[in-house]
């Protein structure tokens, strides 16, 4: 392959890598149009990385085929490292990415594992405590964030402390959001904790196993309540840091914005995931206020 041709392949990947993060992940697409230009093509791909590997069990026809496209993925980082081809653009652009920056394997190996992991539970196997859900959360969202962050070149610990609070409300809220759509798929809230589940009365007995209710909303809303203060305490953790965060990493860690923007959406309805005010515009806000609100944040060097 010659450089021309390379080269062509490579700019044809990145815009790939665009397009998905434009068409399924739309708030942090304009998220990652605040970075700096020399930033943006890492964050692009590890952020279309993290759609491929998110989406998979979502459009498999069998869950079967959706682990098997996670596994792939976990084979791809391997021999991306390896410096081996992979015919698959947010790969090729991944691999480009990693040819020119830093990025640790194992940061990127950890997000693949935990939704292998997720993928494989039963859809009874609910997870037991909100720390779980947490865990997951860091593991999927966080380590985004650290990725984007070596990218960049920035080495802080303040700044990795944040992106690990803010990945954690961002994964929590992504979860909550996403009851609905697992009820509507696996007749199945297994994303409640079932401690949090517990304490607000949702807990039924069907023979052997141990499920949760679907039937009140007011309960499941109290449940949510619980959910997404927790997510809220690690939003206010991470701004706490804002002062001893390096500014060039500020405009990464602004997914801290839609994250708050989904808390007060969930507020405005009383934590209830069932409204459909939460889907209207972005995360239940106007388009244009959204964008305002993140223009906002990143003129002022905030997140």
């Amino acid at each position: 392959m010659n450089g021309a041709t390379t080269s062509s392949s490579l700019k044809s990947a990145f815009s790939y890598c665009v397009q998905q993060v434009r068409n399924y992940d739309y708030h942090h697409y304009l998220c990652l149009l605040e970075l700096p230009t020399t930033m943006r093509r890492a964050a692009f791909a590890l952020r279309a990385f993290n759609v491929e590997t998110s989406r998979a069990m979502d459009v498999a026809s069998d869950p079967k085929i959706g682990l098997m496209r996670l596994l792939w993925w976990q084979d791809a980082i391997e021999k991306i490292f390896k410096n081996k081809t992979i015919e698959h653009p947010t790969a090729q652009a991944l691999a480009s990415v990693l040819s020119e920056q830093k990025i640790s394997k194992n940061w990127l190996k950890r997000s693949v594992e935990a939704r292998i992991n997720d993928a494989q539970r039963d859809v009874d196997d609910i997870y037991q405590t909100i720390e779980e859900l947490e865990k997951y959360a860091e593991d999927t969202s966080s380590t985004l964030l650290y990725t984007t962050l070596q990218a960049g070149g920035i080495t802080s610990t303040t700044a990795d402390h944040a992106a690990s609070h803010i990945g954690k409300a961002s994964g929590l809220l992504l979860l909550i959001k996403s009851l609905p759509y697992h009820a509507n798929r696996n007749h199945s809230f297994s994303y409640i904790p079932l401690k949090v589940a517990e304490k607000h009365g949702l807990l039924v007995k069907n023979g052997d196993r141990v499920e949760i209710r679907t039937d009140s909303r007011e309960k499941l809303s109290d449940a949510v309540f619980d959910m997404a203060s927790m997510a809220n305490a690690h939003l206010q953790k991470a701004r706490v840091l804002t002062e001893s965060v390096p500014k060039e990493a500020r405009s990464i860690l602004l997914p801290a914005v839609p994250s708050q923007v989904v808390l007060d959406s969930l507020s405005r309805v009383g934590f209830d995931v069932f409204d459909p005010r939460l889907n209207r515009g972005i995360l239940g806000v106007p388009p244009l206020l959204f964008q305002l609100k993140l223009k906002w944040h990143s003129w002022r060097g905030m997140y």
